[in-house]
């Protein structure tokens, strides 16, 4: 398939790093369409471990076109601090594409976030406070900053004084916080120009020309759908789309390129952040999901809210996306369960009638107070780590993973059953 688009079907950390990662090989082209530096991707390989929050993890392969669309939403600093680190070892950066669309996250916004939680109070939406909503916020309002802006000191200058003065009387008159100094501002982004304009390009065009050239291109999103800023648990959601429509929009495509949709779940659920979650455990049960599957955050470093399978949201997943696969990640994780308990509906009580919800609920009013209504499966003891092969699984795992294709209706690509690069079941 020429065009593939990866996306997460939970709440992001599904595992999208790895699956990208081990899809990349197979491309000449990754393309990171959405969100900041508020979202990560974990990669192990034979170098070590890498954490990935702007870079599309593609650039570890020699013969791979990485490239940041027009969607994402960019911290110079955060990008150049990768770059080094990348380059320190021993990977070179030349072929990275960054589109001049793409707009810029600046100090202000970063303390405008961090001001709106702290003044949210027991409220707040959970934000990782990196500046991505307000970064969209002035995109949508028309007072945004560009990649491109870097390339002309005037151009910067002009709209550094606009915004800064705005958002200085912001921060001052209404967060009760300080500003920022626009001489330093324009200092700091100048030395970003240096460092970055050697990668600034057209993407749209460029990624057009590798598809007409047949080329295998990558669209990589970041967080989950259930975190669409249209679709998913709002307010508690993230300020773009993570869905597979995006890749068009933030990569510069049309939908008529993409071949095929694949969406990452977890074999469990987890969520970080605030906002509802129907299948959330506590307990024992939750640390050793938390334990065993390593659930701490890659930007945030907070421990992850974890729960059993979400069927009702896979369902709602595959419906967004148009998915015509699934890859199931981490499902070593579960061995060692007695049991596996799968949400398969929702019940909803109010004013004492009970309503069941099997597909996700129209309104938030109804999710937040949804009770999750579970089939049980048997589990299995097996170490999994080393199965190559679904034939391979233990039957109870190979019973799991066949409820999920029974109830969704797509088939299962690839499975993960462990941490290694080479740990996977390719079908």
């Amino acid at each position: 398939m020429p065009a593939r688009v990866v996306v997460g079907t939970q709440w992001g950390d599904e595992g999208k790093g790895r699956i990208i990662d081990n899809l990349a090989g197979q491309s000449q082209m990754v393309v990171r369409f959405q969100g900041g530096n508020n979202a990560g991707h974990t990669i192990v390989n034979e170098m070590g471990e890498f954490k990935f929050h702007l870079i599309p993890s593609g650039i570890l392969y020699a013969h791979v076109t990485p490239v940041i669309g027009n969607g994402v939403v960019i911290d110079p600093r955060v990008l150049c601090e990768e770059l080094n680190h990348v380059e320190a070892r021993g990977i070179s950066t030349d072929k990275l594409k960054v589109s001049g669309n793409a707009h810029l996250i600046m100090p202000y916004h970063i303390l405008l976030d961090a001001a709106h939680e702290t003044m949210l109070g027991r409220r707040r939406i959970g934000t990782t406070k990196r500046g991505i909503g307000p970064a969209y916020t002035d995109k949508a309002a028309r007072l945004g900053i560009r990649v491109q802006d870097l390339l002309d000191k005037k151009i910067l200058r002009q709209k550094l004084d606009t915004a800064i003065g705005e958002k200085n009387d912001l921060l001052e008159k209404v967060y009760n916080s300080s500003g920022v100094d626009p001489f330093e501002v324009m200092e700091q982004y100048a030395g970003y120009a240096d460092r970055l304009s050697p990668y600034i390009a057209d993407t749209s065009l460029i990624i057009n020309r590798a598809l007409g050239r047949g080329e295998q291109v990558l669209f990589e999103g970041a967080q989950g759908c259930l975190l669409d800023i249209d679709h998913g648990t709002y307010p508690f959601v993230t300020s773009s789309n993570p869905i597979a429509g995006a890749a068009c929009v933030g990569a510069g495509v049309g939908p008529t390129a993409i071949d095929e949709v694949l969406g990452v779940c977890k074999a469990y659920t987890t969520r970080v952040g605030e906002g509802p979650f129907p299948t959330e455990l506590s307990g024992s049960l939750s640390e050793h999901f938390v334990s065993k599957g390593g659930e701490f955050g890659t930007t945030t470093g907070r421990k992850r809210r974890c729960g059993w399978p979400d069927l009702v949201i896979l369902d709602y997943a595959v419906r967004l996306n148009g998915l015509t696969g699934l890859a199931i990640t981490k499902l070593d994780v579960l061995s060692g369960l007695e049991e596996i308990k799968v949400c398969t509906m929702y019940e909803y009580i109010h004013n004492g009638e009970r309503a069941h919800y099997v597909d996700f609920p129209p309104h938030q009013s109804i999710f937040h107070h949804c009770l999750p209504v579970m089939q049980s499966l048997p589990g299995w003891k097996e170490d999994i780590s080393g199965v190559r092969r679904l034939a391979d699984l233990p039957k109870a795992a190979r019973d799991y993973l066949d409820f999920i294709t029974a109830h969704t209706g797509v088939p299962i690509n690839m499975v993960s059953v462990g941490p290694g690069r080479d740990e996977f079941i390719e079908v």
